[in-house]
C-alpha cells in the first residue's frame, strides 16, 4: 500500500510510535510518506544542526520524511504558545499535505491534541482518503486549566475527527470507553497497545557502575524512572519510603517540575532512603532497572489517567523488571493481569508503605519470576510486532472495505 503518516512529532523527537511503525512498514514493502514538523519538543526550541524551511524532505528505501514549519511553542507552560504551535502546523500541512500526500491508499494520525487542528484540516483537503486515528491522550477534564475558547474549539474539532476517521485506535480499553462517550462509532474503535523501543529495552545482567548508583547497603531498591510531574504524584511515593526508611529504598531517576518540592518533603521527613539520580539517557535505562529490584508506575488519582498506561510500564515488562504499581484503571489491570507485581490505589501512602515492606520480604527467585511474567506478556500483547501487526491491518481495511490478512501475511517481506 501507500501509507501517509501524519505526527506532530516525529525522530529524532521522543516519538517511537510513529518513527518505529513507519520504519516497520517500510520495511514490509509498504511506500511510507510522512508530514510532520521539525523537531522541537521537549525543549521548545527548535534542534540544534535543524533550520526551519519549506522545501525539507528525506529519503530512504520506501520511507519519506516531509517536514514543514511550526511556531516553536515553547516549554509548553503557556496556552497561547501551545495553540501557536498547533494551528502553525495545522496551516503548513494544509498547504503541503494535499500535494504531498496524492495518491495514498490510507492515512494514519498519531493522534494527540497538537495533532488535532491538522488531522481536521488534511481530512477535509484530501476528501475521502480512508483514515486510523491512533488516539494517544485525552485531555485531563477538570485537571486542565486551560479551560477558555480554544479548549471547546479543539474539543469539537476532536469529534469532527471521530466522524470522519474510518477506525479509531486506542490505546486502553478505558480509553475505548472514553472516546466511545466522547462521541465515537463503537463499531470503529479498537484497542491497541503502545510497545517501547525494543532495540534499546530488553533483559540485560547489571553493570558494576549501575549497582553502584542505584544500591546501599543490601537494602531493596524501588527505582522511578522518568518525569517528575504532577501527574506522576510522587509525593505518595516519597511519603511511603519515609515510613520503610531503613528497610526499603526509593530512588527517583529523572527530572521535572515537581523535583525542588519532592526533594524538600524527603529533607522534611528525614527520608534518608530517598535519593535522586539526574535523568539518563534512554540506552542506559535498562542497566538501572536490571541494577534495581523493582520499578515505580505511579499516576495520579484523576479519572482521565485511568485510561493513561506511561511509557515507562512496557519499558520495565520488556525488561523483565518487576513492578510496583500506584495507580488505578488499565495500568494496574495489566499488572494484576500479567502478575507482574504489587499494587495500590493512587495517593495512599499508607497503602504503598506497607507494598514497599512487602516488596522487601519477597524472595529474589520470585521477584524474577514476576519479571518473567511481565516479559512474557510483553512479548504476547504489547510488542512492537503485535502493534504494527494491529495497525497495518486496520490500515488494510479501511483502504478496502475487506478484513485484514493474517498476521503472518502482514509481517512477510518482499525481500
Amino acid at each position: 500500500m501507500k501509507i501517509g503518516i501524519l505526527s506532530y512529532y516525529f525522530p529524532p523527537e521522543p516519538a517511537f510510535i510513529p518513527g518505529s511503525l513507519a520504519e516497520e512498514l517500510a520495511a514490509r514493502g509498504h511506500e511510507v510518506r510522512v508530514l510532520t514538523g521539525f523537531p522541537d519538543y521537549p525543549g521548545g526550541r527548535v534542534y540544534p544542526g535543524w533550520r526551519q524551511r519549506w522545501h525539507h524532505e528525506t529519503h530512504s528505501e520506501r520511507l519519506t520524511v516531509r517536514r514543514v514549519p511550526r511556531f516553536p511553542g515553547g516549554d509548553g507552560s503557556s496556552p497561547a504558545g501551545r495553540y501557536a504551535s498547533y494551528l502553525s502546523f495545522a496551516g503548513s500541512a494544509a498547504l503541503t499535505g494535499p500535494r504531498y500526500l496524492t495518491g495514498i491508499d490510507a492515512l494514519y494520525v498519531y493522534h494527540l491534541p497538537a495533532s488535532t487542528f491538522a488531522a481536521a484540516g488534511l481530512l477535509r483537503l484530501l476528501r475521502r482518503v480512508p483514515t486510523v486515528l491512533h488516539v494517544q491522550d485525552l485531555w485531563p477534564d477538570g485537571a486542565d486549566p486551560d479551560r477558555g475558547p480554544w479548549r471547546s474549539r479543539l474539543d469539537r474539532t476532536i469529534r469532527q475527527i471521530y466522524d470522519a476517521a474510518r477506525a479509531v485506535a486506542v490505546i486502553t480499553p478505558s480509553m475505548r470507553e472514553q472516546v466511545i462517550a466522547d462521541g465515537a462509532d463503537p463499531a470503529k474503535v479498537r484497542v491497541v497497545l503502545n510497545w517501547t523501543d525494543e532495540r534499546i529495552f530488553q533483559p540485560v545482567r547489571p553493570s558494576e557502575a549501575a549497582r553502584r548508583l542505584v544500591r546501599r547497603d543490601g537494602r531493596c531498591v524501588v527505582m522511578h524512572a522518568g518525569t517528575l510531574g504532577p501527574r506522576q504524584q510522587l509525593e505518595t511515593a516519597v511519603r511511603a519510603a519515609a515510613a520503610v526508611n531503613g528497610r526499603t529504598d526509593l530512588v527517583l531517576v529523572g527530572s521535572g517540575p515537581e523535583e525542588d518540592r519532592l526533594r524538600r518533603l524527603a529533607d522534611e521527613l528525614g527520608a534518608a532512603n530517598v535519593r535522586f539520580e539526574a535523568r539518563r539517557s534512554p540506552v542506559e535505562m535498562p542497566d538501572l532497572y536490571a541494577a534495581a529490584d523493582y520499578q515505580l508506575v505511579s499516576l495520579a488519582d484523576r479519572p482521565v489517567l485511568r485510561g493513561a498506561v506511561p511509557a515507562t510500564l512496557p519499558a520495565a515488562f520488556a525488561c523483565a523488571a518487576p513492578v510496583v504499581a500506584s495507580a488505578a484503571g488499565d495500568t494496574v489491570d495489566l499488572v494484576e493481569r500479567a502478575r507482574a507485581g504489587l499494587s495500590c490505589p493512587p495517593g495512599d501512602w499508607s497503602t504503598l508503605a506497607d507494598r514497599f515492606w512487602l516488596a522487601a520480604t519477597i524472595p529474589v527467585e520470585a521477584r524474577r519470576e514476576m519479571g518473567q511474567r511481565g516479559r512474557e506478556s510483553y512479548l504476547h500483547r504489547m510488542s512492537m510486532q503485535a502493534g504494527v501487526d494491529q495497525i497495518q491491518r486496520l490500515l488494510y481495511e479501511v483502504a478496502t472495505g475487506r478484513a485484514g490478512p493474517g498476521a503472518a501475511d502482514l509481517r512477510q517481506s518482499p525481500k
